[in-house]
């Protein structure tokens, strides 16, 4: 059957916006941020952690993409891994767990599967690890980035516009709400300031935490009531991490150097095997249809 002119469907809007996606919009945040912390504070702290990181997750991806998958995929997931682990992971002096951890966020991909897809934020998982397993190397980005309201504002609009041209803006909103809600029962429990339990939303490992690492397109689950959920479930469970830390409970202090990293490393996965079973299960046909049918 032929199609009238009148008729035909609309074309697909062109353009450049129309070309940019959502993994093109986090790797020019990610780069900003980079951006800016080296320049106004110095994060990096030399351009070897550049190489080591960065180089290994992009012969990374190339490789364990061509093996496992017979091709070779773009390199702009490698490269905003690379460049994350870069800005967030500080060790003293030494850069194997750059490589090492690029190396395991990469690989994570490929072996940490459930249903044909990964579960962790490879950047999330590869840092969590490291900071477990070499607490004595590892160390997290705290206190360098400052709290400069400028630098803040500037990341936090910038970020505020790739999530909502991402679709995801719902996500990074009800965690911050969350978190906020949150830090003022802390600041009644603990008889502190709110100002002090909130200030961690101007650091880059809470904004990278916002904009990128919970919304994942990759590893967040298939509603948006339940993206929702799942971001203040992690605010929840870092908001007992951290009670669990000041008050020096034996159970929470392995996690008292990251606590926002270590709540989405630990519910994230959960969220994502229930979300894909209830999918396989929603999907799978009912026993009694073909009854019905014969």
């Amino acid at each position: 059957m032929s199609t009238s002119p009148s008729t035909a469907a609309p074309k697909a809007p062109g353009g450049l916006m129309s070309k940019i996606g959502p993994k093109h919009m986090v790797s020019t945040l990610i780069t900003m941020i980079l951006v800016f912390g080296e320049v106004n504070f110095g994060i990096v702290g030399g351009f070897d952690r550049m190489v080591a990181a960065l180089g290994t997750c992009m012969v990374a991806e190339a490789l364990l993409s061509k093996v496992v998958l017979g091709r070779m995929v773009p390199l702009l997931s490698a490269y905003i891994s690379g460049n994350s682990m870069v800005i967030l992971l500080k060790p003293q002096d030494v850069l194997w767990p750059f490589a090492l951890g690029a190396a395991m966020a990469i690989s994570s991909k490929y072996v940490l599967r459930w249903k044909g897809r990964h579960l962790w934020n490879p950047t999330n998982l590869a840092i969590c690890v490291l900071l477990l397993a070499a607490p004595s190397v590892s160390a997290i980005l705290s206190h360098e980035w400052g709290n400069a309201w400028t630098t803040n504002a500037i990341v936090w609009g910038v970020g505020l516009i790739v999530v909502q041209r991402a679709k995801v803006l719902h996500i990074t909103i009800s965690y911050v709400v969350a978190f906020l809600a949150l830090a003022a029962l802390r600041a009644w429990q603990l008889d502190g300031q709110f100002v002090t339990e909130a200030a961690p939303l101007t650091g880059p490992m809470y904004q990278l935490l916002a904009f990128f690492m919970i919304t994942d397109p990759a590893t967040t689950v298939a509603t948006r009531n339940g993206r929702i959920g799942v971001a203040a479930g992690i605010a929840l469970l870092e908001h007992v991490l951290r009670l669990g830390a000041d008050a020096q409970a034996a159970w929470a202090i392995p996690f008292q150097t990251a606590p926002a990293l270590f709540a989405l490393f630990i519910l994230g996965p959960i969220a994502k095997i229930v979300s894909l079973e209830l999918q396989a299960k929603g999907s799978a046909p009912s026993p009694l249809a073909g009854k019905a049918a014969a």
